[in-house]
């Protein structure tokens, strides 16, 4: 990663506080399993305002979670996550990297429930189909805590 942390670097000093450069920068040192210096990077990027660029602004806070995660930060990812959320609730990714906080944090049912949510929510063109409705129900009991 060291050759793409430099080409990142050199667009970087080249264009000090863009947005994007510094989130690929993060994302960079994110892939070379420097999540310390990453977090930094993406950090910076969300408070210098990826709004222009969507679908990096949501890449952006589930890379940001998952460094948080990686970094044992649990709750503070999943605050991350749960903004994205509330942002991109659409979003596949948020969900599949929120269930990985969520397993990490011991808590299953709820991973679960995150990642039946995301495989319903494409049933149709699986042959999951016919148990969509069911699986969207027991998503709907783990996330509730199995209630009686």
């Amino acid at each position: 990663m060291a050759p793409t942390i430099a080409y990142f670097q050199a667009l970087l000093a080249e264009h000090p506080g863009h947005p994007v450069l510094i989130y690929e920068v993060g994302g960079a040192y994110d892939t070379a399993g420097q999540e310390e210096t990453a977090r930094s990077y993406y950090e910076r990027a969300l408070a210098l305002d990826l709004d222009g660029d969507v679908l990096r602004r949501c890449l952006c806070l589930c890379q940001y979670a998952s460094t948080l995660r990686w970094l044992g930060e649990l709750d503070e990812s999943l605050a991350v996550l749960d903004r994205a959320r509330r942002e991109f609730p659409d979003s596949d990714s948020v969900r599949v990297f929120r269930a990985m906080t969520l397993n990490d944090a011991q808590r299953p049912d709820e991973a679960v429930a995150e990642l039946l949510t995301v495989v319903t929510g494409h049933a149709e063109v699986t042959d999951l189909g016919r148990w969509a409705v069911g699986l969207r129900g027991l998503a709907q009991w783990l996330a509730d805590g199995r209630p009686e």
